[in-house]
């Protein structure tokens, strides 16, 4: 059935071929996807703040006294130095907190590509039903912050679509060779877009390897067998957490959490409006099954089912990396919906007719997106205003208003207090105490205990269910009072006045606080 419809568009001259094919599109595809990104000066993903913290102290521990005060920092090789290495020339050229944004700004068109590359290897043609796969670029986990990640995960599909290009060339043998570099090097980005490569290229060379002739099981020892090429970053990943003394993973066959994950799959501002785009997608793969004009491709369906699996034994915590199973789920929808085609011939009215649907799903997405960054960027920007009040090298206990219950929205401003760090060479509250932050060290922890880190910089109105955070009256109590400066409010719930009797309002922001403590 493959053969039929693959030996159509490739002898066509570009002139012919349908406008969602043409390379003028494919470009404006890729260059919109930046487009909600453009505005904001920092963009307001929920933990890039936090890894830009990070950065500064990467970047500025060997010349700021400050500094040296709070943070040490040791280099380590890990599966998780994305951003972290390429921040080096980066804010040598543009300065931090620019070289920042336009790093984070090249994801999603690097995304893009890698979904368009890999659906055109596949179907040999871009099926019009590839536009509704685009939107996922900015899922949930990209949304969030997850920057290594997400660049991983781009650079996995980029490398994906060489891979199938490179077994349609018939040059396995110079594959063989390129991609042990090409995994190395995206594992150190994150190891999970080295885990994606592996699975994308195993399922892919089984099913062809079945289709020369093999039987399925000889067939997925031959495509394992040509995967294993990538098995080098296993090794580094145990030499990695062979220190770690806690468990590696936790909360297993969470389904409850994994249903709710794919709900969320495009999750950012507004619930109805994110899982209705989800639902889309829903209702598009459900029409393929009905509709007798339109088909999956095994290759990339069977991609799909692997990642699935693995997406239900994977635990909610890996490596101390929290949704660790959220964040595939975006873009195992994203394969499904790249698998598509037509079962024979492309019926070019019903293809049209996609191609426009598809085109709209992609433009009202994108314009929410734009709306949502917008609007959370103004907010941020109008209340990092108070760092104008806060002198170098201050320590800062910043304290963040969390919603108890299923608040739909993306807590934005979760890491905000991490630019005291990056502006202020001063101290914050909200670095992680986990694995994929093991490069960076509070000092002082002992003494600080809860308020070293985060989450002890996210505050609630009255106990939560989950208890994964303090009521802000509580840390008002007991945050060590000697070992911070000024204690900035962000969003705070209503708390009683007494629990700042000793401090002095400096600054009063858009929903904003900032108090000095009095000696």
């Amino acid at each position: 059935m493959l053969a039929t419809h693959v030996d159509l568009l490739p002898d066509l001259s570009p002139a012919a071929r349908p406008w969602w094919e043409t390379r003028a599109f494919i470009a404006a595809l890729i260059i919109a996807s930046m487009i909600p990104l453009l505005y904001p000066p920092i963009p307001p993903l929920v933990d890039l703040p936090g890894h830009m913290g990070r950065y500064r102290v990467e970047l500025g521990l060997a010349t700021s006294p400050h500094l040296q005060q709070y943070f040490t920092y040791h280099w380590s090789l890990m599966g998780n130095l994305g951003l972290d290495l390429l921040i080096v020339p980066m804010a040598k050229l543009f300065g931090l907190e620019l070289g920042t944004k336009l790093l984070v700004l090249a994801i999603p068109p690097l995304t893009v590509a890698g979904f368009l590359w890999v659906a055109r290897e596949v179907h040999h043609v871009l099926p019009p039903t590839a536009l509704f796969a685009l939107p996922f670029v900015y899922g949930h986990p990209f949304l969030f912050g997850f920057v290594n990640f997400s660049l991983s995960m781009a650079l996995a599909f980029l490398a994906f679509g060489l891979w199938l290009r490179m077994a349609r060339l018939n040059a396995t043998r110079l594959r063989l060779i390129l991609f042990v570099p090409i995994s190395l090097l995206l594992w150190m980005v994150h190891t999970f877009g080295w885990g994606l490569l592996g699975l994308l290229a195993f399922s892919a060379e089984s099913v062809r390897q079945h289709d020369r002739g093999r039987n399925w099981f000889m067939a997925g020892i031959h495509g394992a067998l040509h995967a294993s090429v990538m098995i080098l970053p296993l090794f580094l990943t145990l030499y990695w957490q062979h220190g770690d003394s806690g468990a590696l993973a936790h909360d297993w066959f969470n389904f409850k959490m994994k249903w709710r994950w794919v709900k969320a799959a495009l999750r950012d501002r507004w619930g109805w409006y994110d899982e209705a785009s989800v639902a889309v997608a829903g209702l598009l793969v459900v029409a393929v099954i009905i509709l007798k004009k339109l088909t999956f491709s095994r290759n990339l369906l069977f991609s799909a089912l692997v990642l699935a699996a693995v997406y239900i034994i994977l635990p909610r915590i890996i490596f101390a990396s929290a949704y660790a199973d959220m964040r595939l789920v975006p873009y195992i929808i994203a394969v499904v919906l790249l698998s598509i085609r037509f079962k024979h011939d492309t019926h070019l009215p019903t293809a049209r007719a996609l191609a426009i649907v598809g085109l709209l799903f992609c433009a009202v997405r994108l314009a929410g997106n734009t709306i949502s960054l917008t609007s959370a960027s103004i907010d941020q920007q109008a209340k990092l205003e108070a760092l104008a009040h806060i002198p170098a090298g201050a320590r800062v206990l910043s304290l963040v208003g969390h919603r108890c219950g299923d608040d739909w929205a993306l807590p934005r401003n979760a890491h905000l207090g991490a630019l005291a760090i990056v502006r202020r060479d001063g101290f914050s509250n909200d670095q992680w105490p986990m694995t994929d932050s093991k490069l960076l060290g509070v000092r002082n922890a002992e003494t600080l205990g809860w308020f070293a880190h985060d989450p002890s910089q996210q505050v609630q109105p009255r106990p939560c269910a989950n208890n994964e955070h303090w009521m802000i009256e509580r840390s008002l109590a007991w945050f060590p009072r000697n070992q911070f400066d000024y204690v900035w409010m962000m969003d705070p719930p209503a708390f009683d006045p007494s629990y700042i009797s000793q401090m002095t309002l400096v600054w009063r922001g858009h929903r904003s606080l900032l108090y000095k403590l009095d000696p």
